[in-house]
């Protein structure tokens, strides 16, 4: 896993995609780290990913880095805790100026049952499981 989170934070942005009804929603991510052996991301509970995820909790990350792609496909999982949210405001210090780990906003999820792949167009896809 700690392969996983390197390539996402050398890549700095990947893409987070959701489900609303029929329809795939993406847009641009920047936050992973792992907690407790698991891989979480954040995000707030008042935007409409959040309401995607809690409606349909199967979600895909996609991201690229020199030639080379990772995505990501599981379950994100709400984790309501006050210790992950810690833990992600404190690795991401910039986001405290939007969120609280105390505020009824701040949303950290895990992801469960989750495959990774990397791929590329000069090797075979290696992929993990988590």
């Amino acid at each position: 896993m700690d392969e996983i989170l390197a390539f996402l934070k050398e890549a700095e942005v990947y893409y987070l995609a959701t489900v609303q009804g029929d329809q795939p929603r993406v847009r641009p991510f920047g936050t992973a780290e792992i907690f407790e052996g698991k891989l979480y991301i954040q995000t707030g509970k008042s935007k409409e990913v959040s309401r995607q995820l809690q409606a349909n909790p199967k979600a895909e990350i996609c991201a690229f880095k020199n030639g080379v792609w990772l995505r990501i496909a599981g379950e994100l999982v709400r984790d309501d805790r006050r210790e992950p949210k810690v833990h992600m405001l404190e690795c991401y210090p910039q986001l405290k100026a939007m969120y609280s780990a105390d505020d009824d906003n701040t949303e950290v999820l895990y992801f469960r049952n989750a495959q990774a792949m990397f791929s590329s167009f000069t090797a075979p896809p290696r992929t993990v499981s988590f």
